[in-house]
């Protein structure tokens, strides 16, 4: 980056930055700096116990700074929280020399800085747990300021909120924002409760492919890549569903996986291109067992993140409790909707779905043109936890069929304040059934279905070996994570959610940035009057307001008053 592309404050922490190896300090050193405590550590043992601390070690970021004259408090950041630090010049610098205090810690430390300290904890005059230096060392200079967060008794004002910068910057997030960092320990703690549950049951983690040579086990539209030395095209997996299916034939009773999906699809508050699916399959079992299970585990999961199965989402209280509600599909759009589309065939679905304005095109097929009157009528009512059962056999493609109608099948999905949680089924391990499965799915292709499944003849001969009967189930981990943290987007769930480029600044010209200057104290305002008050010639003032209006900074529109400029 030029100097000339610097901000103030930017070009005086590098200064800074050459200050301090000039006195020959490294400001990035290389060897490890052993940390004995950490700072919500420090407070807790102190308070039991305050004469335990007496040689202690921290290292944690400058979040503020009190400087005073020969002795001056800051206050540093780690992992765990902050903890104010005091630092006395001749505790610091016990010689003649002053310059670690006096030049480099007064003048040349900024906010953002990493430093380690040594010392002992105490308590100050006004009761706060503090640490005492006794040896400071920098242990990177930090040459970008952070955005300025105030905090008073407990609150914190002129948080940074604005979430592109955010998403877009998460690192800067997570250093000023200690409830992003909280949100996402309860992610992980999200994972664990599951984790100890599968194991505890002896299933099997496992890994499958990332790169598919046919994106299978969902309906959803891939992204393309190509495998140079195989000359042949890759798919980002949509689901792990096939593979790990492949692993009941191979003789697991149970296995699972935290798997990294990626559909081409749309982005919205509730998608990213990039997701998390936990999918689990257990031998032997029904889509009744696995209902009974998924009960248990999202209760588990409630329970061990909030102590409660009540969670609050938005301005609703959710309880996690078991059992959940059950109703069938076709029970559930009746109840919605008031009209029963059991046994009709596609043609009648259409007439159902005009008279309802749900919009449909020429490519669906039965079972989309259900999903849709399903989602735009019945979903969103379904607030509180709810199984949707028995779907028709149009939208299974890989579920066995009802054991009590074969127009039907054995598929459930968990529906939570009005989104989709989880998707399970009994599943399809009749080969031959598989394959004219398939093969449907390739009929809506051909009929411009751009996310119908492809036939995987791989799995189809995995099936011809004989899977045993089988339950499985998948669930999107982000929007688990959204519910039981209470998030409207799935973006604050996702460490880097997907985001579209990012706009280049665009560097203006010095008699550009008067008349920018000008338009924010007074926008829109007379062409005129604006162009005295800039004082620029004719040829300036040309130049300027046609490079603003080119890179869309400001407008110029002709009014009955006359010619108005107003920022964009």
């Amino acid at each position: 980056m030029h100097n000339s592309e610097l901000s103030e404050q930017e070009q005086i922490r590098r200064n800074s930055l050459e200050e301090i190896k000039k006195l020959g300090f490294n400001p990035y050193p290389p060897e490890t700096f052993e940390i004995s405590h950490q700072a919500a550590e420090v407070k807790s043992v102190f308070k039991n116990n305050e004469t335990a601390l007496k040689s202690i070690t921290l290292a944690g970021r400058i979040m503020s700074r009190r400087i005073m004259g020969s002795a001056s408090f800051a206050e540093i950041q780690d992992s765990s929280g902050r903890i104010q630090i005091y630092v006395r010049r001749d505790d610091l610098c016990a010689g003649e020399d002053k310059t670690l205090y006096n030049t480099v810690f007064k003048k040349l430390l900024d906010i953002g800085d990493i430093i380690g300290i040594r010392g002992f904890a105490f308590r100050t005059q006004v009761g706060e747990i503090s640490v005492h230096v006794k040896e400071l060392v920098i242990l990177s200079k930090s040459i970008k300021p952070l955005p300025i967060v105030k905090e008073a008794e407990g609150k914190v004002y002129d948080a940074v909120t604005d979430a592109e910068f955010r998403y877009r910057q998460r690192y800067v997030d997570l250093i000023v924002n200690p409830e992003s960092r909280e949100l996402f320990r309860k992610r992980t703690q999200i994972y664990t409760s599951l984790r100890e549950l599968y194991n505890s049951k002896g299933y099997l983690e496992v890994e499958t492919p990332v790169l598919q040579p046919i994106p299978g086990g969902a309906a959803a539209r891939p992204f393309i890549t190509h495998h140079n030395t195989l000359n042949i095209p890759l798919y980002l997996r949509i689901a792990n569903e096939l593979y790990l299916k492949r692993l009941i034939v191979g003789g697991y009773d149970g296995v699972y996986e935290f798997s990294k999906d990626f559909r081409n699809e749309g982005m919205d508050r509730a998608h990213n291109p990039e997701f998390t699916v936990m999918e689990i399959y257990v031998a032997y079992k029904d889509y009744k067992w696995m209902m009974d299970f998924t009960e248990e585990m999202i209760e588990k999961v409630a329970l061990d993140l909030h102590g409660t199965t009540k969670v609050i989402v938005g301005d609703q209280e959710i309880d996690f409790k078991r059992p959940f509600k059950r109703i069938t599909m076709l029970d559930a759009i009746k109840e919605s909707t008031g009209f029963d589309i059991s046994g009709m065939d596609e043609a009648g679905l259409r007439s159902i779905a005009e008279c309802l304005e749900v919009e449909l095109d020429e490519t669906m097929g039965k079972g989309k043109i259900i999903d849709e009157i399903f989602g735009e009528k019945a979903e969103p009512h379904m607030i509180q936890p709810t199984f949707i059962t028995d779907y028709p056999v149009e939208m299974s493609p890989l579920c066995k069929k009802h054991r009590d109608n074969p127009e039907l099948t054995e598929r459930f999905e968990l529906m939570v304040n009005g989104k989709e949680l989880c998707n399970a089924y009994t599943e399809l391990n009749d080969p031959i059934d598989q394959l004219e499965r398939f093969q449907e799915q390739l009929k809506l292709s051909e009929k411009g279905d751009n996310e119908a499944m492809f036939i995987d003849l791989d799995f189809v001969r995995a099936l011809e070996y004989g899977m045993p009967p089988t339950s499985g189930m998948g669930m999107g981990m982000d929007r688990l994570v959204m519910l039981m943290t209470n998030q409207a987007s799935i973006q604050e769930v996702l460490f880097f959610p997907q985001m579209k480029p990012e706009k280049k600044a665009i560097e203006m010209t010095e008699d550009e940035k008067v008349i920018i200057n000008l338009l924010k104290a007074n926008s829109p305002i007379d062409l005129n009057e604006l162009k005295g008050q800039t004082g620029l010639s004719n040829k300036k003032w040309d130049k300027a307001i046609k490079g603003l209006t080119k890179n869309k900074l400001a407008r110029v529109e002709k009014t009955d008053a006359g010619l108005l400029v107003s920022l964009v």
